[in-house]
């Protein structure tokens, strides 16, 4: 579970219990929106954008951003700033059992200096020794002539019997058409990718991250499908961006198991994109936290536009202008195994 040793030497009487109490608010919300971590049964996996994320968190938001991950077993997170010293204070916020992978940043005004980075659980997941960023061959270049704008990065992981490799992407936004040609064919080339690397691979692979698919209807969408990549129902009725309109984020799998192993079933998934704003830095939070904001924000304002900062900038770059979108998967097949071999 998370530390929560720094909190009793916050001498701030006042910020000390609000975040005591909101992390008591958050915690029986994850305690009734996502399941419980199981020992060998199930496996966790999230995906998050955690906005432009470098060492320009409070530490209270910190602290939300570590009761949220510690209930997760995998979680893949993209725009990881160049500055790690973020990510790291996380991490020791997780707790020793926690570890993370993470990318070179990428250069460009394109890429940002953005990092891709997978943190997760050793008592549940296991790195397998194999990680890489994704470099296309000439004959598949995104548009003809380009890389993709933040390069994508797969990682070799088991936990329980599941054996798979995992993708984490955040591909280009460009501009607010839906089927921006660059965002469809760079979802098409990682798409395309990583069908050949599964055909000619015994492994099972899942793309995951920030697609910026606005609906699951698009041209976006289809080029993860038209691929032979299958998005379970489960995720596909959750939109991930704060206003609950969009299905930026996404998860898409391409496996290779026995017909007996199956680590999703529809009728019984549990899937979701957590909305913490429930609970912390709530629309009735702005008086609380009104004092932290720049007086450029405040002075000469109208209460509209302080509340329009508060909801749609600087809550979002203490905690996410994204939800994370998560999924339970069975990873536990040992019934199947047994049933296989008794009949050799």
């Amino acid at each position: 579970m998370p530390s929560y040793t720094s909190l009793r030497r916050n001498r701030n009487d006042e910020e000390r219990l609000r975040i005591i109490s909101k992390l008591l608010a958050l915690r029986a919300q994850l305690d009734e929106q996502v399941p419980a971590k199981t020992a060998t049964d199930t496996l966790l996996l999230a995906t998050w954008n955690v906005r432009e994320f470098g060492d320009n968190r409070r530490t209270e938001s910190l602290h939300y951003l570590a009761e949220i991950v510690n209930r997760f077993d995998l979680v893949a997170l993209q725009e990881v700033s160049s500055d790690l010293s973020g990510l790291q204070k996380l991490v020791s916020l997780l707790g020793h059992n926690w570890d993370y992978i993470v990318t070179d940043s990428t250069e460009g005004k394109a890429g940002g200096g953005e990092r891709m980075a997978f943190i997760f659980d050793r008592c549940k997941v296991f790195f397998r020794k194999m990680a890489g960023e994704v470099v296309l061959p000439d004959n598949m270049l995104v548009l003809k002539d380009k890389q993709f704008a933040r390069t994508p990065f797969c990682v070799a992981f088991q936990a329980g019997w599941f054996r798979f490799i995992l993708a984490t992407v955040h591909i280009y936004y460009g501009s607010s058409d839906k089927n921006n040609l660059q965002r469809v064919d760079e979802i098409a080339k990682i798409a395309d990718f990583f069908k050949k690397r599964a055909k000619k691979d015994d492994e099972s692979y899942i793309i995951l991250g920030d697609f910026n698919i606005f609906n699951v209807g698009d041209l976006t969408f289809k080029a993860l499908e038209d691929r032979g990549f299958y998005v379970p129902y489960a995720i596909r009725e959750h939109p991930s961006d704060l206003r609950k309109t969009k299905h930026y984020d996404q998860m898409a799998f391409k496996l290779k198991l026995e017909t007996n192993m199956t680590v999703f079933s529809e009728g019984e998934q549990h899937s979701g994109a957590f909305d913490f704003t429930e609970t912390i830095y709530t629309a009735d939070d702005l008086e609380t936290y009104r004092p932290y904001f720049d007086d450029k924000y405040v002075v000469g304002k109208t209460e509209k536009q302080i509340e329009n900062y508060y909801l749609t900038k600087w809550r979002t770059f203490e905690i996410s202008d994204h939800l994370p979108l998560w999924i339970e998967l069975k990873v536990d097949f040992s019934d199947q195994y047994l049933e296989k071999i008794k009949t050799r």
